[in-house]
């Protein structure tokens, strides 16, 4: 693999999926980049727009959309990294449809950017791709996550991310494709927990959100950041991930980009459910993927097996699933007992990352 000029297939032609496509697109590499739609594809051949985000930006020559159909056994065979930037729940259906299609001999770089738990299994992405592609292609497959807003990284403002995958070899192949002098890149070797910071920021962005939607400040939003890093920590530690890893780009990075913009969506589905909106109608209506809203979800059954204390994230599962008021939910948050601050468990069982270690052979 040559990483200065090398053939790319990303899935997925949303917001994340279409920056990055261009990012390397405009970096000397060839891209292709997939959508199910045959609008999208035939609007960006032609015009080098994407008409569904980022429309005004005018994407490089050097990236092709292909699809609607499930990109052949040519181009897979063709490329050399494999980037994935579709919503998690669609992950465990592309790999299984990609995997017959792979030259286990002679694998592409296969690297994820999504953000996210599925909802009916609680898995996170490595496990996802351990059941339907085998351990060995997991142990190769790279994570990205980090501060990164498509509409800035399109204008080539500065931004910087973690890479992270049980092989070094692969977090720095990663690593140099995207390292430019607009796009920082730093790797590591817990993959488990940035998959886990990436997914539970959003969950804490909703509850940032829900806080400026009641007319709370900038005390309040200081206070969420603050003490949603600390469960994120908390559940990462009993889940089996380094807590270091939650002081990355991946964890308070992302956790503070995401908790302090409007332009987030999780945020913005906060905002409307603190301006009393029904979350049915926000779904509805927000025009893209919340991630943070399933999250949620997936999340309350991690923490009630872990037996982890999440007051924050239990509150924003609670509005979100069970009808709870969120100013009654606020008030009960500010209401719970005085507790130490660094409150992390000293001797966690980690036994859902224990699992997956085992799935991937590395554990006995």
């Amino acid at each position: 693999m040559d990483v200065d000029r090398s053939k790319v297939l990303v899935f997925g032609a949303g917001n994340f999926g279409s920056c990055l496509a261009d990012h390397l697109g405009d970096s000397a590499h060839t891209v292709y980049i997939w959508s199910r739609d045959p609008k999208v594809v035939q609007h960006f051949n032609k015009f080098h727009h994407n008409p569904d985000v980022l429309r005004d930006h005018t994407f490089p020559a050097s990236v092709k959309a292909v699809g609607p159909e499930f990109p052949s056994e040519e181009i897979i065979r063709e490329v050399d990294v494999l980037l994935f930037a579709i919503p998690t729940e669609g992950v465990r259906e592309t790999l299984a449809a990609l995997k017959p299609k792979l030259d286990i001999s002679n694998l592409p770089l296969l690297i994820f950017v999504n953000k996210g738990i599925e909802i009916a299994t609680h898995a996170l992405t490595l496990e996802i791709i351990v059941d339907t592609c085998g351990p060995e292609i997991a142990k190769q497959a790279t994570f990205i996550s980090g501060p990164s807003f498509a509409k800035e990284i399109v204008k080539r403002q500065p931004t910087s991310v973690s890479v992270a995958s049980l092989s070094s070899e692969h977090a720095d192949k990663a690593s140099q494709l995207f390292h430019q002098p607009w796009f920082r890149c730093y790797t590591g070797d817990d993959p488990i927990g940035l998959e886990l910071a990436g997914a539970l920021k959003n969950v804490y962005a909703i509850a940032a959100g829900m806080s400026d939607g009641l007319g709370f400040e900038n005390n309040t939003r200081a206070s969420l950041i603050t003490r949603g890093l600390a469960e994120m920590t908390r559940i990462g530690i009993a889940y089996g991930a380094s807590p270091l890893t939650f002081l990355t780009l991946a964890g308070v990075g992302d956790l503070f980009l995401t908790c302090s913009s409007s332009t987030s969506r999780n945020y913005t589905v906060g905002y409307r459910l603190g301006k009393r909106e029904k979350i049915d109608y926000i779904i509805k209506t927000l025009g893209s993927v919340a991630e943070g809203v399933t999250t949620a979800k997936a999340l309350k059954k991690i923490v009630n097996d872990l037996d982890v204390s999440a007051p924050i994230a239990t509150a924003v599962y609670e509005v979100l699933y069970e009808d709870q008021d969120v100013e009654e939910r606020a008030r009960w948050l500010m209401s719970l007992p005085p507790i130490r601050e660094l409150d992390l468990p000293e001797h966690a069982a980690g036994k859902p990352a224990q699992r997956l270690l085992q799935k991937l052979e590395l554990a006995v």
